[in-house]
């Protein structure tokens, strides 16, 4: 029996317009009707995650975020911490001075506030056209922007997650060389074409999926989870129903349970009406 579904958001819960469609989020919500516990998992910050949450009625059923691909865990209804890892403030420096020699974007977050270098230079070029990152970045994440020209002076707190912007071909060029000399100190990886991120050692999407759901005493066998990057690799191998979207890379695909349809053509909500068909008799 399924007691838990676990979303990814872009790319999996979100279709190319970046919206929950209708179908995928009344079979979501006929899902948590059932008793069904839900949680978004994701890359994205807390305050990237609340509007999504908003949407899913996360507020009365307690849904929870997993943010930064597992660096925080958090109870949408009570606002309670289950789980907290960021990296060191040392290490967080360290890793700002090395990405100086890089024609890339950084940004750190703390708060309501993203910190970067220069807020009118946020341009890159990805596989679906030219975009302002920062732009995309600060309102997808309801942050607001301010600038430090020196972030690695400027930060002196822990920080969840070190964001990486540069265009799709100069990442694929150089991100090797970008977390190189930290593979062994922190978790480092692209998660598309145009981010790489670094994030505590350690922090991981299974990790924090199996520390948000024992005390709820869910086991991995009555997990479902839905995703279609690299840093969902980890956590659809965890859950017993790993469900890789019909867009998703080929390595998750490898490795999933099953392969529904795409983000654009509700393969959440297919999958859910598979695996849960007593959904359909649900009413809201």
């Amino acid at each position: 029996m399924i007691k838990a579904i676990i979303l990814d958001i872009d790319g999996t819960l979100t279709n190319s317009q970046k919206e929950i469609t209708a179908d995928t989020k009344e079979a979501l919500l006929k899902a948590q009707e059932m008793g069904i516990r839900l949680a978004i998992a994701s890359a994205r910050s807390e305050n990237g995650l609340r509007r999504f949450g908003r949407w899913l009625d996360f507020e009365h059923n307690n849904g929870i975020f997993i943010c930064y691909n597992g660096g925080l865990i958090i109870n949408s209804q009570t606002n309670e911490v289950y789980y907290e890892k960021a990296m060191p403030t040392e290490l967080a420096k360290e890793i700002l001075e090395h990405l100086k020699q890089f024609d890339c974007i950084p940004m750190v977050n703390k708060d309501e506030y993203m910190y970067l270098n220069d807020a009118f230079k946020g341009m890159i070029h990805t596989p679906n056209g030219d975009m302002d990152i920062i732009q995309y970045e600060t309102r997808s994440n309801e942050f607001l922007i301010c600038e430090k020209a020196d972030l690695a002076d400027f930060v002196d707190f822990e920080v969840p997650k070190i964001l990486v912007a540069a265009s799709s071909d100069y990442m694929a060029e150089n991100e090797e060389k970008m977390g190189a000399p930290f593979k062994d100190r922190a978790r480092t990886g692209m998660t598309v074409p145009f981010y790489y991120e670094f994030n505590a050692k350690g922090v991981e999407k299974d990790v924090a999926i199996e520390k948000a759901f024992e005390e709820m005493c869910i086991s991995s066998d009555e997990m479902m989870a839905f995703g279609d990057a690299q840093n969902d690799v980890a956590m659809l191998k965890y859950v017993k129903y790993g469900i890789a979207m019909g867009n998703a890379i080929d390595e998750l695909k490898e490795v999933a349970y099953d392969v529904t349809d795409d983000n654009d053509h509700d393969g959440i909500a297919k999958a859910l009406y598979k695996y849960i068909p007593e959904l359909k008799d649900v009413t809201l």
